[in-house]
């Protein structure tokens, strides 16, 4: 039997690059395992630190492929795992408990379709193998539970008189102030008030053991978005935003308001980029091209994604089943997936939080 090189199983590992952090799997620190026995049999134990259940597969054969290549390796069996660590915010605020990172969902304005990247980003990131919950920061206009098809009228249950449970749907933690309330009662209520209710939603809900919760912030970049991002211990954003000059415009007031408060934009994602007619296919960019490009560019962010505007996402959303739930193989669902890699893949390059996994509050059942 020809002795297998170490250094050689070692290179043919390197020969693979991470397509979303572009670096080889030694330099991320991926690789926990590489031994081979006497019977030429290779096994390599890799940990990816971001959400990655959809390139798995495509990483065991391309990497079980290039250790067959080496000297005396008759087989070899590639594992791939993944680890999602708590990351540090760069404000000195208390963690949510059961909450290892935070993600807002904003935009300048409205009518963007925040609320349903925000629901199909939620459920992107859990399909790709994560821990997610989501909560409905839009106080005006909740629209998550009807998004995720929580019946009208449902309520979470309450611990101790004070413990919000969060709703399950389609496998996300959920929670809204539309749960708590009726559609027939109006929030009149000032600035203070909002973001009150927002901290009381977000610190009361036993939250499960998430690697992320995805906030839906309120559109727009005014005193409350601005106080909710300074109390809340976010770390990181996304904007959305669509390609019409004033979109932009708003996207960019979104970007520059969250590096007022000092938290990390992570990328833009361009929604309604490109019109798809539902009877022919035809592709037209209605509200101009290349928008989203040119904001990630202008503030050396990424561009996670561009979205079409195509009537099957409206009603998938409307009936309670978002588009990566209804149709996970779709072409719409591809993009959300790899912007949900992407988000994961941008939030591992930050340092991580060393005091470990963030506890949850344990309350009695009775």
């Amino acid at each position: 039997m020809t002795q297998i090189s170490q250094q050689a199983l070692e290179t043919a590992v390197k020969e693979y690059r991470d397509p979303y952090l572009n670096k080889d799997l030694y330099a991320l620190g991926a690789v926990k395992n590489l031994t081979a026995d006497d019977n030429g049999k290779v096994t390599l134990m890799v940990e990816l630190p971001y959400p990655s259940k959809g390139i798995a597969g495509g990483l065991k054969q391309i990497v079980a492929n290039a250790l067959e290549f080496v000297d005396g390796v008759e087989s070899a069996e590639v594992h791939v795992a993944q680890k999602i660590h708590s990351y540090k915010t760069n404000k000195d605020l208390p963690a949510v408990p059961g909450v290892k990172n935070i993600i807002a969902v904003a935009s300048g304005k409205g009518g963007v379709g925040k609320s349903t990247t925000a629901v199909n980003l939620a459920l992107a990131l859990q399909a790709e193998g994560a821990r997610v919950g989501i909560l409905d920061a839009d106080i005006y206009g909740p629209s998550i539970g009807m998004m995720l098809g929580v019946p009208e009228g449902k309520r979470p249950d309450v611990r101790e008189n004070k413990y919000f449970v969060p709703m399950q749907a389609h496998g996300l933690q959920a929670n809204s102030m539309a749960f708590v309330t009726t559609d027939k009662t109006p929030m009149v209520w000032r600035g203070p008030m909002v973001s009150g209710a927002v901290m009381q939603l977000l610190q009361q809900t036993l939250w499960d053991e998430l690697d992320y919760l995805i906030i839906d912030m309120p559109p727009g970049t005014g005193d409350i978005q601005l106080t909710l991002a300074q109390k809340v211990p976010v770390t990181g954003a996304v904007i959305v935003t669509t390609p019409q000059d004033i979109a932009l415009l708003d996207g960019k007031k979104g970007i520059e308001m969250f590096r007022k408060v000092d938290i990390p934009v992570l990328g833009v994602v361009e929604n309604m980029s490109v019109h798809i007619c539902s009877n022919c296919g035809h592709e037209e960019p209605l509200f101009g091209h290349g928008g989203g490009e040119r904001i990630a560019e202008e503030y050396e962010t990424n561009l996670l994604g561009q979205l079409p505007l195509h009537m099957t996402i409206r009603e998938q959303t409307d009936s309670g089943a978002p588009t990566v739930a209804a149709e996970p193989d779709s072409e719409v669902a591809r993009r959300y997936l790899d912007i949900a890699r992407r988000v994961g893949a941008e939030l591992s390059t930050r340092e991580r939080n060393l005091g470990g996994t963030i506890s949850s509050v344990s309350v009695s059942e009775h």
